[in-house]
């Protein structure tokens, strides 16, 4: 059975609201996802979180009383609350009414296969990265490396961009070396953004299996991850704007790559 917390006092409460900042999450392991339909695909994925928070209109629903139903029968804690309460939650004023605190999962590197990886290299940008991880899925890409320091993909606005793909898309970390490592025992080739590159030419194939890495957003890739590369991509210009954005320009090269694969696997 549900608990019912009205007090946004609560300690359950305010462990919930902690997870908007980092230390809350590294303290936790915990992260929020907001919304019925997250937390729905997240279940079909065998994903359940550790606490699901709902409102009283969110039983109006069935498929969201059925989600709660399933919830309990896996042990799940269950709290009904108010809207102002769940407001307070999400940091929003038109709150979800279904809020669920998941535990963070990384996947190791070498339990990452197929076609296409994307490796970031310092990601800043939660909404970015947020942003890579929605493409990459939608692409089929078989994971996400973030390479050195970046932002964290379990924060509330990377989460959001993802639009649930973080629950479906294999993400790792690792130092740039343990990539190059990762790269020669999966006999994959490298390709790398770069300004010092050349446009990708239209009829070569892409690699059987390839590394899509991409630089940070202020600086792009530095010199000695440029030279590890097998070939160094620049997209072409037309119009007065001289740079895309890190999501677009990742957007478009695992688009290109799909593509020189015939699109395989593309749903009817």
């Amino acid at each position: 059975m549900a608990h019912h917390i009205t007090s946004a006092a609560n300690p359950q409460i305010k462990a919930l609201k902690s997870l908007h900042m980092k230390k809350g999450r590294a303290e936790t392991g915990l992260f929020l996802a907001e919304g019925a339909r997250l937390a729905v695909e997240a279940a079909d994925l065998g994903v359940w979180p550790e606490i699901l928070v709902f409102s009283p209109a969110a039983l109006g629903r069935e498929q969201v009383r059925s989600l709660i139903e399933q919830a309990e029968a896996r042990r799940v804690r269950t709290i009904e609350t108010s809207e102002s309460v769940l407001a307070q939650i999400s940091k929003r004023d038109n709150p979800q009414t279904v809020i669920g605190a998941y535990k963070q999962r990384l996947t190791p590197l070498d339990d990452l296969n197929g076609e296409t990886i994307v490796a970031l290299e310092g990601v800043r940008d939660p909404g970015n990265l947020g942003t890579i991880l929605r493409t990459a899925d939608s692409t089929g890409a078989s994971g996400v490396v973030l390479v050195g320091e970046s932002c964290d993909p379990f924060s509330v606005e990377a989460v959001r961009a993802s639009m649930g793909s973080l629950f479906g898309m294999k993400l790792a970390r690792a130092s740039f070396e343990e990539l190059l490592r990762f790269k020669t025992e999966r006999g994959a080739g490298m390709l790398g953004l770069s300004l010092k590159g050349a446009a990708f030419d239209a009829d070569r194939a892409a690699p059987a299996r390839a590394i899509l890495l991409m630089g940070n957003e202020q600086s792009g890739l530095p010199p000695e991850m440029e030279a590890a590369c097998d070939l160094l991509v620049k997209l072409p210009m037309r119009g007065r704007a001289d740079s895309l954005n890190l999501a677009v320009a990742t957007a478009v090269m695992l688009y290109d790559l799909w593509r020189r694969r015939g699109y395989d696997g593309a749903r009817a």
